[in-house]
């Protein structure tokens, strides 16, 4: 695998495109800058101000696929003569009444059947927080007593869930339980697990994800592969390192509990790489979702699956990485052979506005992943023989 081949990276990129890219991840690179950005962006939507033609044409140009469903397809059908697919994410989260859980399960069921005859779009990608309280996950993972009428909630939850898998289920497509705050995590576990139990049977239809930059995650995957041994289901492990580090240990400090993240990121990598290697060896039982924009990572996954005898486009195992980001590892994988799904977030702007923000915050507190963007990019321009 080379992953510095910049003209495979980028073929499906304008001059333009590259252009525009490298101005915002340099923007990005800068932590005042961003954070600044971030500050004047929820200030602007907060007081209503015109901004949403700036950011559709910048940040949310480079991260998402569009407004509507409809927009996303078209940007999922420029990657497909590339041999990538994408996972659809109605980028909804943080919603707080019945009435807009509900529409929200329309939605994907929506999108789950729009998706069913277009085998680009294999995945759909959900967090359990786009159809749940905040404080009722909250309270279930505490094991606090709940009320009646929270009770009925709760099951409610359930079946907004087993809706959209079931759906996923007859239609053949696939769902990616997103993870989340580590104090919530428990009730979406839980769910993960119930809904692999039931349709993760015959196929791999449900993936829990496992965020290795906490340091009990490693040891979780295992005794989740135990339980899906003893029901006899499929495991849907999707890896990641995690994307809530900064808000995990600000709350571990202010409410004086051990931060549940890795004390440092050679311990992450320790654990996402020895994850990596338990779902390969156990590939009877393990359908692996490889999510990273780690080369190392995705260079040991390929030579592991040699190892293990298991083909390039097996379908036990997806690598993927966010729109917008690390082309030089989707593509590339992608010529070489491999399944490769980007993830595509689409939805109103206002609504998408927080994964936005922590793709800002991501680019510029991982001060490598922009360099290494923003040097691809100058490579690429420098062969097409471009002035920045």
């Amino acid at each position: 695998m080379n992953f510095d081949n910049t003209e495979i990276a980028f073929a499906a990129k304008s001059t333009g495109s590259l252009k525009q890219a490298h101005f915002l991840f340099s923007s990005m690179a800068n932590s005042l800058l961003t954070k600044i950005g971030i500050t004047l962006t929820k200030l602007s939507f907060r007081l209503k101000l015109p901004i949403k033609g700036l950011i559709k044409e910048t940040i949310f140009k480079q991260f998402c696929g569009g407004e509507t469903l409809i927009e996303a397809n078209e940007t999922a059908k420029q990657l497909e003569p590339y041999g990538i697919s994408v996972i659809m994410d109605y980028g909804v989260e943080g919603k707080s009444s019945e009435v807009e859980f509900e529409k929200t399960t329309d939605s994907f069921i929506e999108t789950i059947k729009f998706a069913a005859d277009k085998p680009h779009i294999p995945f759909i990608s959900l967090k359990v927080t786009a159809f749940a309280r905040f404080e009722l996950l909250e309270k279930l993972h505490a094991n606090k007593d709940l009320l009646p009428q929270e009770h009925d909630e709760a099951l409610r939850v359930r079946d907004r869930i087993e809706r959209i898998c079931e759906c996923a289920y007859l239609h053949g497509k696939m769902i990616l339980i997103d993870a989340e705050e580590t104090w919530i995590q428990e009730p979406i576990d839980d769910l993960a697990n119930a809904m692999m139990a039931k349709y993760n049977q015959d196929r791999i239809v449900v993936f829990n994800t496992f965020q290795l930059y906490c340091h009990d995650r490693l040891n979780y995957l295992k005794e989740s592969h135990k339980l899906a041994t003893s029901k006899e289901y499929k495991l849907g492990a999707k890896l990641v390192r995690g994307a809530y580090m900064e808000k995990e240990r600000n709350r571990a400090d202010k409410l004086n509990y051990k931060s549940p993240i890795q004390i440092d990121k050679a311990s992450t990598d320790k654990d996402y790489n020895e994850a990596l290697k338990y779902c390969l060896m156990n590939h009877e039982r393990i359908a692996l979702f490889v999510g990273t924009h780690n080369e190392l990572s995705c260079l040991m996954a390929t030579v592991l699956m040699k190892e293990y005898n298991l083909p390039n486009n097996t379908t036990l195992v997806y690598f993927s990485q966010l729109y917008g980001m690390s082309d030089n590892i989707s593509f590339n994988l992608s010529q070489a052979g491999y399944n490769v799904s980007k993830y595509l977030p689409y939805g109103p702007v206002e609504d998408v506005i927080p994964y936005l923000m922590r793709r800002a915050q991501e680019n510029t507190s991982v001060a490598g992943q922009t360099g290494r963007e923003l040097g691809l990019i100058k490579k690429e321009l420098e062969r097409r023989k471009v002035r920045i």
